[in-house]
């Protein structure tokens, strides 16, 4: 395979493929959804997750108001929707409205959570930091729904039952090969 290395970052997709997720948020009777890749699991105990969000966006108004956010992950199928939600803004229209978002109750903040999503997190922020054009928001994971179908008993997304959506950067999405999944354990692999 041939390389280049060049000093400047180009396009920054180089770290691509991610799964697409839509964040949601609500506040003094507005609410908003917006497509991210830029997200992370922080820590496990306490379960904290990360969302990267340009401070100009109307969604991190909304969490600023708030303190809180969603985090949503959709199939492959509605890539769509992450698109849609992703290529408007919120300030200017009501993406549910407009993309006929339908939601479910949440459990434990204000936040939409999104009917199509095969799991949702609810966060209360505990923090939020200013890195380069972008602030790192992070969250406790206060409340958990997703699809009792769509991961093994272990608790594994089932490739056989539901693909992500995975977003591939300028504006490329694409899914998983359902036929590419290995086990590759530790006590193998760790000790070789």
């Amino acid at each position: 395979m041939s390389r280049t290395s060049v000093e400047s970052i180009g396009n920054f997709y180089q770290h691509y493929p991610k799964v697409a997720a839509i964040v949601t948020a609500s506040a003094g009777g507005k609410k908003n959804a917006m497509a991210v890749a830029w997200h992370s699991s922080v820590s496990r105990e306490p379960p904290l997750y990360g969302v990267s969000i340009a401070t100009k966006r109307f969604t991190y108004r909304l969490i600023l108001q708030s303190s809180e956010f969603g985090i949503n992950f959709l199939p492959f199928e509605a890539a769509e929707l992450v698109a849609s939600v992703g290529g408007s803004g919120g300030g200017e229209i009501d993406k549910f409205q407009r993309f006929a978002i339908p939601e479910e109750r949440p459990l434990k903040t204000s936040v939409p959570v999104l009917k199509d999503a095969y799991a949702a997190y609810e966060c209360k922020v505990v923090d939020n930091k200013t890195y380069g054009d972008h602030v790192w928001v992070v969250g406790e994971i206060v409340a958990v729904h997703f699809a009792d179908n769509a991961f093994t008993d272990e608790g594994v997304l089932d490739l056989t039952k539901l693909s992500p959506a995975l977003y591939l950067g300028a504006e490329l999405y694409a899914t998983t090969d359902r036929q590419s999944v290995r086990l590759l354990d530790r006590e193998t692999y760790g000790r070789r």
